[in-house]
Parts: structure tokens; C-alpha cells; sequence
């Protein structure tokens, strides 16, 4: 009989430590919301948020309860202006909606997530009160300058910070999630550590796999490695391969762009300007371009005066060789030697003119 009360005694300490229920408590205010309005629970299912649930605002709060096999990231929204992002998972769950300091915190994940965004949410204010200075029209340029640097400043410090705690809490769905959202600004020096550690549950995830072997091809395609060939079309219809430039004892260029694309549009007088320096010093340049309109590549071929080898399949971001090389934004340039090795990858403006002084000097 001892015995048995004492089993009765631990199953009900470990029911209580584990939340006894095993399902999640939502609850949370909503700032500005009056009783019987609704709030939603949804997530994103593609590129649409989907409801999941909905609650009745009473006596200033609302709740959500359900259970959960795993967490995962979703959304509680109010009418259409307010949102905020949560991991739902069992236990109790606070949140607090409002116009600038969400917040949900009361289990694992939540806590560590509230512990990113509160940083995040911080740098951003700083960055809204710089871009606010910057629409001063009696600023100096100097004072502009300086406004724009500082608003650099607070850019790095946001993805330094996004970077520690992608690390920091990779075997966790935070870890996962941020990394989701942030990898196409790491490098793969900083990515293929991460790779083992995320947790086995996302072995099936789409977004996750994608990673995994977008991070194989940056691997194959790093600083130091043999370049891959990939064949497309030339403007006029020719199929050309990337191996009819490089490895043939040239330094190439390969620059990665597309007429739609305002940022490559900005640094082709760049590129244009580096072309007539050194193309009779054993120097080329070969566009690939992420159009799918033929017309529009042309027409921006003509605009930008680029006179260098250009090539497409025009299938916008399925570009083959944008695949290859893991190219997830462009402008993108990669620099080969004329052995075909790369030398270096992501140069552009003052630091792509400063490396190709020192290849081709």
C-alpha cells in the first residue's frame, strides 16, 4: 500500500512539472481592444496566414488552449493592422499585443525568441530615429554621411546579434527559425558548423533541406575551389558554356544580375568602369543574368553600355547557374583566376576595384 501511494505520489509531482494537461495556455491583451473583439491564432501555410483558432476578447483578455506535438512559429493577430509572431507550444503562454512592444513569453522557446527580438526591437527604434534625422533638408553633407554610417553601424550590430543567436540556439525551433529567415546573409563559414546541429524533427523540412544543400554548393563553389561550368544562352540565342571563358588563362569576373534589379543597375557603371581598366590585361567579364524576359535583358544591356559576354536561361531565380554557385541575392560577382580557381566571391564598389588592382597589377 506504501508502495502504491508513493507511485500515486510521483506521477502527480511529474503531472504537475510537465504542466499536467500536456496542452498550451494562451493568454494575452491586446493594447487599444475592446470586449468582443476577435483575436486570431494563425500561420503561415506558403506565403498566406491561415486561422487556426479565434477568440472573444472578455474582461480585457483572450485565451487559446490546445495541445501541440511540436512547437511551432505562428502568428496572433487583431483586426488588420496588429501582429506578432510567437512559438506555440504546451505550457502557459503570455502575450501582450501591442503597436510596438510585443511580447510572449512563459515557456522555453518564447523566452529565448523574446530575448532576440527585445534586442532586435531596440536597434530598430535607434534605425527609424536615424532615418528620421536623415529627412532633415538642411543637413549638411557631412551630417548625411555620418547619419548613414550610423545607420551601417546599427545594420551590423542587428545581424550580429540575429548570427549569435541562430548559434546559440540552433538545436532549438528559435535557432531554426532564425536561421530560416536570415541564412542567405551568412557565409558558409559561418553556416556548415550549424548544419549538424539542428534537430533530427526537421529532417523533413523543405525550408530547412533547402539549407542543407544550399550550403553543400557553397561549399563546392567557396574561395579556393575549381569553378563549375554551367551552359546557357547568349542574348542572340547561342548556347555557351562558362567554361568558354574561364580556366583559360584569363581572369574572369562571373556577375550574377538582372535588368530588374535596381541595386545591379546601381553598381554597373562599377563594373563598366573596371572593364575598360583592365580588359587588355588579360581581364573578362561574363554576365549571368536572372531575367525572364529576353526583351528586358537586351533593352538593359543597350541602357547600361555593358559590352562584356552575357548569357541566361531566363528563368529568373531557377537560374541554373545561380543554383550552382548558391546565389540567394544579387548583384552577386564571383572572381576566377585563369586556372579556373576562385579567388574571391561578393566584391563590389571600392572593394572589387582594390582586389582586381592586386590580381591584375
Amino acid at each position: 500500500m506504501k508502495k502504491l501511494v508513493y507511485l500515486l505520489a510521483v506521477a502527480a509531482a511529474c503531472a504537475a512539472c510537465s504542466g499536467g494537461n500536456k496542452g498550451y495556455t494562451v493568454t494575452g491583451t491586446v493594447e487599444g481592444a475592446a470586449d468582443g473583439d476577435m483575436v486570431y491564432l494563425q500561420n503561415v501555410q506558403g506565403r498566406q496566414l491561415v486561422k487556426l483558432d479565434s477568440a472573444t476578447i472578455q474582461d480585457g483578455t483572450f485565451t487559446f488552449k490546445g495541445t501541440q506535438d511540436t512547437a511551432i512559429n505562428c502568428y496572433i493577430t487583431y483586426k488588420d493592422n496588429m501582429a506578432m509572431d510567437f512559438f506555440l507550444e504546451n505550457g502557459k503562454i503570455n502575450v501582450s499585443l501591442t503597436k510596438d512592444a510585443d511580447s510572449a513569453t512563459g515557456t522555453t522557446n518564447n523566452d529565448a525568441y523574446q530575448e532576440v527580438k527585445t534586442q532586435i526591437s531596440g536597434l530598430m527604434k535607434q534605425m527609424e530615429n536615424v532615418y528620421s534625422a536623415l529627412s532633415d533638408t538642411t543637413l549638411t553633407d557631412e551630417q548625411r554621411e555620418a547619419k548613414m554610417a550610423e545607420a551601417e553601424s546599427v545594420q551590423d550590430k542587428m545581424m550580429e546579434i540575429t548570427k549569435q543567436s541562430i548559434a546559440k540556439y540552433i538545436a532549438s525551433p528559435v535557432g531554426v527559425h532564425l536561421l530560416k529567415q536570415n541564412y542567405y546573409y551568412m557565409t558558409v563559414e559561418e553556416l556548415d558548423p550549424l548544419m549538424p546541429q539542428i534537430p533530427a524533427l526537421f529532417d523533413n523540412d523543405e525550408a530547412v533541406n533547402r539549407i542543407k544543400e544550399n550550403v553543400e554548393k557553397m561549399k563546392a563553389t567557396a574561395v579556393g575551389k575549381k569553378f563549375t561550368d554551367f551552359e546557357m544562352q547568349t542574348p542572340e540565342g547561342k548556347t555557351v558554356k562558362l567554361s568558354d571563358y574561364v580556366g583559360k588563362g584569363k581572369t574572369v569576373l562571373v556577375d550574377f544580375w538582372a535588368s530588374w534589379c535596381g541595386p545591379c543597375r546601381r553598381e554597373m557603371p562599377n563594373l563598366v568602369e573596371a572593364y575598360k581598366k583592365y580588359k587588355n590585361k588579360n581581364f573578362e567579364i561574363v554576365g549571368v543574368s536572372l531575367d525572364q524576359s529576353a526583351d528586358a535583358w537586351k533593352g538593359a544591356i543597350e541602357q547600361l553600355g555593358i559590352t562584356w559576354p552575357q548569357m541566361s536561361d531566363l528563368k529568373y531565380w531557377d537560374c541554373e547557374g545561380s543554383k550552382l554557385y548558391a546565389v540567394s541575392s544579387i548583384p552577386h560577382t564571383v572572381l576566377i583566376d585563369g586556372e579556373g580557381t576562385i579567388l574571391a566571391r561578393g566584391l563590389h564598389g571600392e572593394e572589387l576595384q582594390e582586389k582586381l588592382a592586386e590580381v591584375l597589377k
